[in-house]
């Protein structure tokens, strides 16, 4: 017979928390949220307040010496999380403040203990926890005892059955504090000012009893509230290749007999090339095929909106619901956000399609914080697509330097399953276009060097440049496809 208890978890109704948590808030926990002025504390307790709190499970809210309730009623109801007709029946709100003042913990113990006892929540917020800390501090009274009234505390929510959260601010923490050691959930947030962008993380420091993720989590407040961006799931094991490996068409017939058939399903595709080569219009050309054969795309752009006059084709299928758009101009984005606005894209449309345009662009987006860790975040965003069956296609700009060959400015060549270069060769005092596959995994590919050019109806594939005509700065083509020196 198995006497293993089995905690119930609370959904938060914070998307992105639950799975950030481990699986969602446990049931009779003794809980902190804690972070610096103006970081979300309240707004998280009152989200989540909202979301859990029913007249058969109420809710009560302590304010201390922080914002009196109709001060705070009044900020709060700007979310959308807000419920009006919740107050004063399955949400109630008490002022401890002058409890707080006068400086005893024990009578503060007793206020709170007699409010629960009336009232009989499930959910119990208490906010600030420091004021009430600070106050009794300030007071030349022997009897308090901190440690011993945070102890109290936390048993007696838990003899009562109640989920509970403090909410408090600190600002560090290595600060000492009971509280720390008493609670069994610690969750912590922080906020950065870096040029024209505020960038808000989460960690969950402690939870007792469940596997959260570790490190720090972005976070974002709009008008709908608190929105975590957890890490994409991964599926740890690599799906084995199929055989014969099924092959998606490009739009261009002379690519798919470069890439040895087409491009492998699944796979991540780099196109790299300088500016005006093509880039983008071949990725409109890759959603367009997609299009005609019954299939869905997402499109992130980082750079210019598509628009008829400059692709017509694209914004066609935008138009229509074919292909979905991710176009933020947010200047503090991260990368989970990023991948989390795309699977819920995908998702939505089951779409098989992606393209991401362009790497460039999608650094400068990025909150400076961010981009210190680019490459590591761009190889987390390649496996979380890749990993829910999609494939990708991202464009990278490289300034042609006409002696030499590069695959990425960021080192991530080696990320992808398959390569496509585009670059400029000069014959005869005119600058013409060509195009090679450097790689494709587990696949043959042709090794030739073709011209191809662009008109009104696309990109077009010639024949192999004949290398008594590539001439590259004097140099013969044999040096186009020297070894990257990334």
């Amino acid at each position: 017979m198995s006497t293993k208890v089995t905690i119930n978890r609370l959904a938060t109704g914070v998307p992105g928390l639950d799975e950030v948590l481990g699986g969602g808030l446990p049931e009779f926990s003794f809980n902190l949220i804690a972070g610096p002025p103006g970081c979300g504390k309240t707004t998280l307790a009152h989200q989540m307040m909202f979301a859990l709190a029913t007249p058969e499970r109420p809710a009560l809210f302590f304010t201390v010496l922080g914002e009196p309730p109709l001060k705070m009623l009044r900020y709060q109801q700007q979310f959308d999380f807000f419920d009006s007709e919740a107050i004063n029946h399955s949400i109630r709100y008490i002022n401890l403040a002058s409890d707080t003042l006068a400086g005893n913990l024990n009578e503060v113990l007793r206020r709170i203990v007699s409010e629960v006892e009336t009232h009989s929540p499930a959910l119990v917020f208490v906010d600030s926890f420091r004021s009430v800390v600070l106050a009794s501090e300030t007071q030349d009274n022997p009897n308090n005892n901190l440690p011993q009234f945070v102890q109290q505390l936390g048993m007696l929510m838990t003899t009562w059955q109640a989920t509970t959260f403090l909410i408090g601010e600190y600002f560090t923490e290595t600060d000492t504090n009971p509280i720390f050691t008493v609670a069994d959930g610690l969750i912590w947030l922080r906020q950065s000012v870096q040029r024209n962008s505020m960038v808000r993380k989460m960690e969950i420091m402690k939870m007792r009893g469940q596997p959260t993720l570790p490190g720090l989590h972005t976070f974002r407040i709009a008008t709908s509230g608190i929105k975590v961006f957890a890490p994409a799931a991964i599926n740890p094991v690599e799906a084995p290749l199929e055989f014969p490996i099924k092959r998606l068409k490009m739009g261009v017939p002379q690519l798919d007999e470069m890439l040895g058939g087409g491009l492998p399903r699944g796979y991540s595709l780099l196109v790299a090339g300088p500016s005006g080569s093509g880039k983008s219009i071949l990725a409109a050309t890759f959603l367009a095929e997609g299009a005609r054969n019954g299939e869905t795309g997402v499109i992130a752009v980082f750079e210019q909106r598509p628009n008829h006059s400059q692709n017509a084709t694209l914004a066609g299928l935008i138009q229509s619901g074919q292909v979905a758009l991710v176009d933020s101009r947010r200047p503090d984005l991260s990368i989970d956000e990023i991948v989390q606005l795309l699977l819920s894209e995908i998702n939505r449309l089951k779409a098989t399609r992606v393209v991401i345009d362009s790497l460039s662009g999608f650094e400068l987006a990025l909150a400076p914080t961010f981009r210190e860790d680019f490459r590591e975040s761009l190889s987390r965003m390649v496996t979380a697509l890749t990993s829910n069956g999609v494939s990708v296609l991202l464009t990278s700009e490289l300034e042609d330097r006409y002696t030499d060959l590069r695959f990425s400015p960021y080192g991530t060549a080696f990320l992808t399953d398959a390569i496509i270069v585009q670059r400029y060769i000069e014959v005869q005092s005119r600058l013409l276009r060509i195009m090679a596959v450097v790689k494709v995994r587990a696949s043959a590919h042709s090794d030739e060097l073709r011209q191809y050019h662009i008109d009104d109806k696309g990109l077009h594939i010639g024949e192999m440049l004949p290398e008594q005509e590539g001439l590259l700065g004097g140099r013969p083509t044999r040096r186009l496809l020297s070894k990257d020196r990334e």
